[in-house]
């Protein structure tokens, strides 16, 4: 049964709330732009600097390390400051300036470096803006708030227009120009955020009447284990399929790169649909039977782009339904654990299970991918996707139902 709520009396009108989350999503959409660049531009980068499928994994694995470990220390850092919206306009900047010298590498060491530092400037704002809307949003909109807090920007500007945007400036202008692109709207949000938001007050961070769980104790919490294991194993997915994909579509299936383009562009329409319907559906019927269903969705899409031959129209809708399980990402990433342990651990609980599911799974699985790929050809890392979705969908099976509403009907 979730807690009271404690920050009910200093929570603004729905107004404020939806200008809260509304920005937050934005802010994330464009630091999703930036994260995907290389993965769209990578035929271009690829051909321009020289290097092999490894080194593209490796390029995806240096910024999910980085991006993993602030993870863990900018959510915990935040929530033991109790101050949340100054840590997401520093990371936002910071992430303008690493985006533009990622454009103005000139060897595959120099991205690799400009990647790290990415990493490290961008990991801790999702966590942070988690922690801000679950303090600002009331409990009954919370996972569809935060679903359109993570999802919604990040796939719209991150998935759809990024591989339109990109593939067409880097074919008019050149690769290097997507990346200085990238780095300009994060200044314009940065500073809304800091004008237009407030810190959220201090007593919502204080409730001494309660008594706080603990690291130990909250990941003793079945579904915080479980949602760090299938974090592990869909980040792996997303991240395979962002680095490799683009590239098995115009080698193997010998795609032109705007046709490429489109059809990777049909993911972000897909995600970005999916990041409030998905956790609204939830919201309504529970989190487990969402989890389940939509990670065995996530098997159609490697498995449509191995085998299906029909009409391209065919296979993006294949794409656009195969990729309805980045609506679970907010879910298991923030809303479920938030509401099976203490909600004042929202910010690190988010970083810990965003950080398990970057450095086990963003870090390790596009090397392996692309090692993969190296052997047995570019189909390898979509076999290795089909994977993850089946074993994503087993460990779901384990889960314990959070939602709020589905609870209270229970109890009645």
């Amino acid at each position: 049964m979730s807690a009271p709520d404690p920050n009910a009396a200093t929570r603004r009108g729905a107004g404020y709330q939806i200008w809260v989350v509304g920005l937050l999503s934005l802010n994330f959409g464009i630091v999703f732009f930036d994260r995907n660049a290389p993965n769209f531009l990578m035929p271009f980068i690829q051909h321009d600097l020289g290097f092999s499928n490894k080194a593209v994994g490796l390029l995806s694995s240096a910024l999910s390390l980085t991006w993993a470990i602030a993870g863990f220390v900018v959510g915990g850092l935040s929530d033991r400051m109790g101050k949340q919206k100054i840590v997401v306009v520093w990371a936002s900047l910071a992430f303008c300036l690493c985006s533009f010298v990622s454009g103005a590498a000139g060897s595959f060491m120099v991205l690799f470096a400009a990647r790290l530092l990415m990493g490290v400037a961008e990991g801790g704002i999702m966590p942070v803006s988690h922690a801000m809307i679950v303090e600002e949003v009331a409990p009954a909109r919370r996972g569809m708030a935060m679903g359109i807090g993570q999802n919604l920007g990040s796939n719209l500007l991150g998935s759809f227009v990024a591989p339109l945007v990109l593939v067409w400036i880097a074919n008019t202008w050149g690769w290097r120009e997507g990346f200085y692109l990238a780095a300009l709207p994060g200044i314009v949000t940065a500073a809304l955020i800091a004008f237009t938001l407030r810190e959220p007050p201090k007593e919502a961070h204080e409730h001494a009447e309660r008594p706080r769980v603990t690291m130990r104790e909250a990941f003793g919490n079945r579904n915080v284990v479980l949602c760090a294991a299938i974090a592990v194993l869909l980040v792996s997915y997303l991240v395979v399929c962002w680095a490799f994909m683009p590239l098995y579509l115009t080698k193997v299936r010998a795609m032109a790169p705007e046709t490429m383009s489109w059809m990777m562009a049909v993911l972000g329409i897909s995600a970005g649909l999916g990041s409030f319907l998905v956790p609204a559906i939830s919201d309504a019927i529970g989190r487990k039977p969402v989890m389940i269903g939509f990670s065995a969705l996530g098997m159609l899409l490697p498995l449509g782009a191995l085998y299906y031959t029909g009409q391209s129209w065919g296979l993006a809708a294949i794409f656009f339904f195969g990729w309805g399980l980045n609506g679970l990402f907010p879910m298991f990433m923030a809303t479920i654990p938030s509401e099976s342990v203490d909600p004042r651990l929202a910010a690190t609980l988010t970083g810990m299970v965003m950080g398990a599911g970057e450095v086990l799974g963003g870090v390790l699985s596009p090397f392996v991918a692309g090692a993969a790929a190296d052997v047995w050809g570019l189909g390898a890392p979509l076999w290795i996707m089909l994977g993850l979705a089946l074993a994503a969908t087993v460990l779901a099976l384990g889960l314990l139902e959070s939602a709020p509403a589905v609870l209270a009907r229970r109890i009645r």
